[in-house]
């Protein structure tokens, strides 16, 4: 859509080589700017016409020479209000916007985080040129990074980058990788961690890897550098790609193995062993204030022009010192 804020109108004709088609389908092959999901909505609000009469089923089969009057109206505006708060936008152009998210900032509002969050900042910072996402003017959220994690996060400007980016999620072929340090060091130096994750039994407000009633998920990771001991580390660098994105994915995953993250508040066992550490490197820990994790590398294929872009992110400071102070143990 040319203009967000202003009632768009579209005639489309079917032709004899398309006659058959279910008008959804069709609609949505010849209006590139919205996505096939979108087009049902405006037939069940009764936005789509043909021959003077209102049509609401998507499943309607198109006949040669008819003609369809399509109305889009303007975005609404979402309910949070745009927030200035400053982001570090490392890519943006009129589909997309991709972010290097510092920990502390929630992605989307919530329970006890009505304001102040990444969704706020991007009303603030994208405007108008937010097309809506099903007809409301907000930013299309594809994932999610924990409040606490820093790191790149892909956000989409238009229902048809929304479409894209969630098909590619779905279908696990973004590249997702994130720099992490954890407890010790898992065994062997690289590997494919294949389980369920789902609610917690004994703590709803965790996840755990279940023996079933989960979702797959998969986390593949590989050792950068140890620190200490080389025959039992303290503490090691980590770079764990995803196949999938459950919640928490990579800090249960770890958890599980029994190498949990630094400094995770939830997952985190295995403090006690920071006492065998210099001082300096038990302060830099403990202050921390979050788990050691980053979400370094992005990458996807454009929606309109289908290139693949990739993204990488430096470590965060506190990561970044405590990695210099790690290297001297």
């Amino acid at each position: 859509m040319k203009n967000p804020t202003k009632e768009q109108t579209s005639r489309l004709t079917v032709t004899a080589a398309q006659a058959g088609a279910r008008l959804d389908k069709w609609l949505s092959d010849h209006i590139s700017d919205i996505s096939r999901s979108r087009i049902q909505s405006l037939l069940a609000a009764g936005h789509i016409h043909q021959g003077g009469r209102t049509i609401n089923d998507a499943s309607y089969r198109v006949k040669p020479g008819e003609e369809f009057l399509i109305t889009i109206p303007p975005a609404v505006e979402a309910v949070p209000q745009p927030e200035a708060i400053p982001l570090s936008v490392v890519h943006e152009d009129s589909e997309l916007i991709v972010i290097d998210k510092p920990a502390g900032l929630v992605v989307h509002p919530g329970a006890g985080n009505w304001h102040g969050t990444l969704v706020h900042a991007l009303l603030a910072h994208c405007g108008d040129s937010l097309s809506g996402i099903g007809g409301v003017r907000r930013p299309g959220i594809v994932h999610r990074l924990d409040k606490q994690t820093s790191g790149l996060l892909v956000a989409a400007k238009t229902d048809r980058a929304h479409a894209s980016l969630a098909a590619q999620f779905a279908a696990h072929t973004v590249e997702r990788s994130y720099l992490a340090l954890a407890w010790g060091a898992p065994h062997p130096a690289h590997g494919r961690i294949v389980t369920q994750i789902g609610r917690s039994a004994a703590n709803r407000q965790k996840m755990a890897v279940r023996p079933s009633g989960g979702r797959g998920a998969i986390t593949n990771y590989e050792i950068l550098r140890r620190f200490g001991d080389p025959l039992n580390p303290v503490i090691s660098l980590l770079r764990c790609r995803l196949e999938t994105g459950r919640t928490h994915q990579i800090r249960v995953h770890m958890a599980h193995l029994g190498h949990a993250i630094l400094g995770d508040p939830v997952y985190g066992g295995g403090r006690s062993r920071a006492k065998g550490l210099p001082e300096e490197a038990q302060e830099a820990i403990s202050g921390l204030g979050r788990q050691a994790l980053h979400a370094a590398s992005l990458g996807f294929q454009h929606p309109l022009n289908h290139q693949f872009l990739r993204f990488d992110s430096e470590l965060p400071d506190d990561m970044a010192r405590l990695l210099e102070i790690l290297e001297r143990i």
